[in-house]
């Protein structure tokens, strides 16, 4: 099992959308999935469909006080389950800080978790700050995704998230963390500012940027609304294609096959 962190300091970048629907657009292509939301206002919790509920979710496991699978509920989508969060996983931002392992116990939860083998990865959906539970879930992962939207500020944002994800490396909390992509929003190609930040990331993250960028649409923003993922709520729109490409070119860059029916019908419990 491969852990990926979605992750930006920044709020509003797309952040939680694109843990959902990835994580949403790899189940349904026969990838087995398990999302686990550390940011305590619980939006990819909400987000597909579960109630915030202190009983299952990290806070527990991270306080020793519960078992990491128990709290692996499975959703309406075959291959995609989830950990769940709540407003108590804001209080264990400041228990964590007080504990000596508080950058490497989230790591060593995950790590028992993946005896069992039962998913191909773990999407961490990360906080929208640079507190505890982020820098834990750097620590914890392999890798990171960062969703950067389309403009001049998100472009000081992803230098420093680069910047903390070098320092995870050099305080020896994960030596082996990588950056697997950067993944551009709310893209408006009517406008030159969108093609120029584009250009400018692609300039120094020539290997990290996906082709695949997310585009600006009213459709992805209310899809939460009504309790659906993109694939549910627009299924045939230009962000639903969107979200369904960045799933295809994540599974090409972790060199999975896709199975030739994993076109078929979307198939929700």
């Amino acid at each position: 099992m491969k852990i990926v962190a979605i992750s930006n300091q920044k709020g509003g970048v797309g952040k939680t959308t694109t843990s959902i629907n990835l994580s949403v657009g790899l189940a349904l292509r026969g990838v087995k999935v398990l999302l686990i939301d550390l940011d305590p206002q619980a939006n990819a919790t909400s987000g597909l469909g579960h109630e915030p509920d202190g009983e299952l979710s990290m806070y527990r496991p991270l306080i020793d006080e519960g078992a990491v699978d128990s709290m692996i509920q499975q959703t309406r989508f075959e291959n995609l389950s989830i950990i769940g969060a709540d407003l108590d996983l804001a209080g264990v931002e400041i228990e964590l800080a007080r504990s000596d392992d508080h950058l490497t116990r989230l790591r060593t939860l995950i790590t028992e978790s993946k005896k069992a083998n039962q998913f191909d990865f773990c999407i961490l959906d990360t906080p929208p700050s640079l507190g505890v539970l982020m820098t834990s879930a750097l620590a914890a992962a392999d890798e990171v995704l960062i969703p950067l939207q389309c403009e001049w500020f998100g472009l000081e944002g992803l230098a420093k998230i680069v910047g903390v994800i070098e320092q995870i490396r050099e305080a020896g909390a994960n030596a082996n963390l990588t950056l697997d992509g950067i993944l551009m929003t709310m893209y408006d190609g009517r406008t030159n500012l969108s093609k120029q930040v584009v250009d400018e990331v692609t300039n120094y993250f020539p290997e990290q940027i996906y082709k695949a960028v997310i585009p600006r649409t009213i459709r992805i923003g209310e899809a939460p609304s009504y309790g659906k993922t993109i694939f549910e709520h627009a299924a045939n729109g230009i962000g639903a294609q969107a979200y369904a490409d960045v799933a295809d070119e994540f599974i090409h860059r972790h060199g999975l096959s896709l199975p030739k029916d994993f076109y078929r019908k979307i198939k929700i419990s």
